[in-house]
C-alpha cells in the first residue's frame, strides 16, 4: 500500500505532464482513498470499467481516456453524474493521462505499439522521442501494405482498415495511436510510405490515395490498450501495488 499522493507525484514526474498542452486534465481527476493497494487500469473510464473497479474493490482506476475534456458540457447530469457518483460512493481515485501517455519513450502508447508490432524506432517527426507524437521507423521485415495489414491483424487481434496507396514494399512506417488520422500529411512529408493510426475519416481515403501513402486504421481502442497496461505494471513494480488491466471491448 502506498500514499495516493506519492503515487500521483511519481506518475506526473515520470510522464512529464507539464510539457504537454492537452485537451484534458492529466493526473488525478477524482480523489478518493488516500492509500492505494489495488490499481485497476483500462483504456477509458466508462461505466463498465468503474463497475469492474467496484466489484474488485479497487482503490484507484488508471486510464488513458478520463473526463473533463475541452469544450464538453460542464453540467454534472446524466451519464457524467452516474460515473462520478460511482467513484465518489466507493472512494475510488481516478487517474488519467492522455498525451503524456501517448508520448512516453518506454511506457507510452506509441512505444508499446511499436514493441507489439516489432517496429524499429528511428525517431519522431514532431520532436524528440518522449515528447513527439508522430513516430517513425521500419517494419520487422520486407512487406507490402497488405502484408503489413496482416501483420497488424496477427499482433493486435484486430483487422485494420487498409487504404492502399500503391507504394509497393514499405521501407519506412509512421504511427500515432488513437485519433491521429490527420497526421497523415506529416507522415508523408517525413518520408513514410505507410501510416498506422487508430481511426479513419472520410478525407483520409483521398489523402492516402492521392499522396501515395498507405493508411491503416487499426482501431482507436486497439492501438491504445498497451500504454496504460505498461504504466500499471510499472506502478506494481515500483510501489508493490496490485495491478489488474480490464479490456472493455470497443470495436472503434
Amino acid at each position: 500500500m502506498i500514499s495516493r499522493d506519492e503515487l500521483v507525484r511519481a506518475c506526473d514526474a515520470l510522464l512529464r505532464v507539464e510539457r504537454f498542452k492537452d485537451y484534458t486534465v492529466n493526473g488525478l481527476q477524482v480523489s478518493g482513498n488516500k492509500r492505494v493497494a489495488r490499481v485497476l487500469s483500462g483504456v477509458t473510464a466508462c461505466q463498465a470499467l468503474l463497475d469492474e473497479a467496484v466489484a474488485w474493490d479497487a482503490d484507484l482506476v488508471l486510464v488513458h481516456h478520463g473526463y473533463f475534456w475541452k469544450n464538453e458540457p460542464v453540467a454534472v447530469t446524466g451519464m457524467k453524474r452516474q460515473r462520478l457518483a460511482t467513484l465518489l460512493a466507493h472512494d475510488i481515485n481516478l487517474l488519467a493521462y492522455h498525451l503524456p501517455l501517448d508520448a512516453h519513450p518506454e511506457l507510452g502508447n506509441n512505444a508499446q505499439l511499436a514493441k507489439c508490432l516489432d517496429f524499429t524506432v528511428e525517431g519522431c517527426a514532431d520532436g524528440e522521442v518522449g515528447e513527439g507524437l508522430l513516430w517513425l521507423g521500419c517494419p520487422p521485415r520486407s512487406m507490402d501494405s497488405w502484408g503489413l495489414a496482416a501483420h497488424i491483424d496477427e499482433c493486435l487481434s484486430r483487422e485494420p482498415l487498409l487504404i492502399d496507396g500503391g507504394v509497393g514494399e514499405i521501407e519506412r512506417v509512421a504511427w500515432c495511436t488513437g485519433g491521429a488520422q490527420d497526421m497523415i500529411m506529416s507522415a508523408f512529408e517525413a518520408g513514410a510510405t505507410a501510416f498506422v493510426s487508430g481511426e479513419i475519416s472520410e478525407r483520409t481515403t483521398h489523402l492516402a490515395r492521392e499522396m501515395g501513402i498507405s493508411y491503416l486504421a487499426a482501431g482507436h481502442h486497439a492501438t491504445e490498450r498497451y500504454g496504460v497496461q505498461a504504466l500499471g505494471e510499472w506502478l506494481a513494480s515500483e510501489f508493490g501495488v496490485t495491478h489488474r488491466f480490464v479490456d472493455i471491448d470497443n470495436p472503434a
